[in-house]
């Protein structure tokens, strides 16, 4: 169980925290399409310059999709590359809808994903067609999203611009993460932690 004692509020990641993700699936399905090695571009582990822009919203789709097109010898197509890129993007458990109804009772609850337009689009629509509504507005407080922000974790003033927006008290806030590196950002502005390692986060409360 996560020790919530003295806790007012919580973010929580979206990635293998709230909406399953499986980064393997990116490069399994443009491997269908062709393109061999996707791995070598994208990973849990690293991303290219490139990658890192259009998730911080300095780049426009257009132009990503131009770059992957760049890296390969197969002419794919626009819904290609976007088919490719949301295959990361699994499905969400129902019990995760039931934890956020009963944690927003008690606790402020956020949400604090590095993702990109392409992917948010998407799973905004799979949450609409699988709940019938946009679950991100209606049991989140506000949900912040790297390329809407236009900064990314770890980087401790994106942290911080969310505790000032919302008069945030760091020491009372809980921020869960499944990737370490990301909990030392938040650290850092003295956010407690939580690292999601594994299982499910329903599990967890």
């Amino acid at each position: 169980m996560i020790d919530l004692q003295s806790i007012n509020a919580i973010i929580f990641d979206l990635g293998n925290v709230i909406y399953d993700i499986r980064y393997e699936n990116i490069s399994d399905q443009f491997r269908k399409f062709g393109v061999v090695d996707f791995d070598k571009l994208y990973s849990q582990a690293g991303q290219t310059e490139e990658i890192d822009l259009f998730e911080e919203g300095k780049i426009s789709p257009a132009r990503f999709r131009n770059y992957i097109r760049s890296l390969t010898d197969v002419p794919l197509t626009d819904e290609q590359i976007d088919q490719g890129w949301n295959a990361i993007m699994i499905d969400i458990p129902e019990c995760r809808i039931e934890m956020l109804k009963r944690l927003q009772q008690q606790y402020r609850v956020f949400l604090f994903s590095n993702t990109n337009q392409i992917n948010c689009e998407y799973f905004t629509q799979y949450v609409i067609d699988k709940f019938g509504y946009n679950i991100f507005n209606h049991h989140f407080e506000k949900a912040y999203y790297s390329h809407t922000l236009q900064i990314k974790k770890p980087k401790p003033e994106a942290f911080q611009r969310i505790i000032e927006e919302n008069h945030l008290d760091p020491a009372k806030t809980l921020f869960i993460d499944d990737i370490e590196r990301h909990l030392k950002g938040a650290q850092s502005v003295g956010l407690r932690t939580y690292h999601h390692a594994a299982g499910n986060i329903c599990d967890f409360f």
